[in-house]
């Protein structure tokens, strides 16, 4: 389990990196809602969070019992994979959330991520909102929106056998899933074929997305890491 708060970064190196490249590519925004609290209207609440995020631009959306834009499909075999339909299908996501659950959009700029906080501000959905993003960028949009921090929840990095886990760049790809559902054997199996010429990055992120069931996956900086492997060529 990494949930969004431990996506592998150079700020986590194990090494520690006197400048570490800025998260600037990958912003995630929960909306949650407590059982006979504010849950009235739920599903009408939740569709309004998802469609603010899509009209803001959001590369993903998620709804935590059912995935995200990009999906499996019970109706085919693993052997249609790369056969099939690659066109991310949002309004499903939408469609498909019938109570209570957790929804969630992630977005490729801290313009879009803010323009979105400030857009949900106003909508008044009365359900909790969580932003997982590094910290300056967190209190800045909030200070923007005019909202008030209600509590702050820190990462204190990967700890304890560092030595056991994979490279950096299959942690950067697996950890992008909040449940661990993106394994590291499929990561760097991934990455081995995009440094062979055998998929594309594009191609190569559809496919590692599929496999995570919050919908948190950033598809942009997933074609950023692989896109960068492929030019390394190690």
């Amino acid at each position: 389990m990494t949930n969004t708060l431990h996506r592998y970064s150079d700020h986590y190196a194990f090494e520690r990196l006197p400048n570490p490249r800025p998260i600037e590519n990958d912003y995630i925004v929960f909306a949650m809602a407590t059982r006979g609290v504010n849950d009235d209207r739920l599903v009408e609440k939740y569709r309004t969070f998802l469609r603010l995020a899509v009209e803001h631009h959001a590369i993903n959306i998620g709804d935590a019992t059912k995935g995200g834009i990009l999906r499996p499909n019970h109706r085919m075999n693993p052997t249609s994979h790369w056969r099939r339909d690659h066109t991310a299908d949002p309004e499903t996501v939408i469609a498909g959330i019938e109570g209570h659950t957790t929804v969630s959009a992630v977005f490729r700029t801290y313009a879009d991520m803010a323009a979105f906080v400030q857009g949900v501000r106003a909508a008044d959905l009365g359900v909790s909102i969580n932003i997982s993003a590094p910290m300056d960028a967190a209190r800045k949009c909030c200070e923007e929106a005019g909202i008030a921090r209600h509590s702050v929840e820190y990462s204190l990095g990967f700890q304890g056998r560092v030595d056991r886990l994979p490279d950096r760049q299959v942690l950067e790809l697996a950890t992008m899933c909040g449940h661990g559902m993106v394994s590291f054997n499929l990561a760097r199996k991934m990455l081995d074929w995009v440094r062979e010429g055998r998929r594309a990055p594009q191609e190569a992120t559809r496919y590692l997305a599929r496999f995570c069931i919050c919908g948190v996956f950033n598809t942009a900086r997933a074609e950023e890491l692989l896109g960068r492997a492929r030019g390394a060529g190690a």
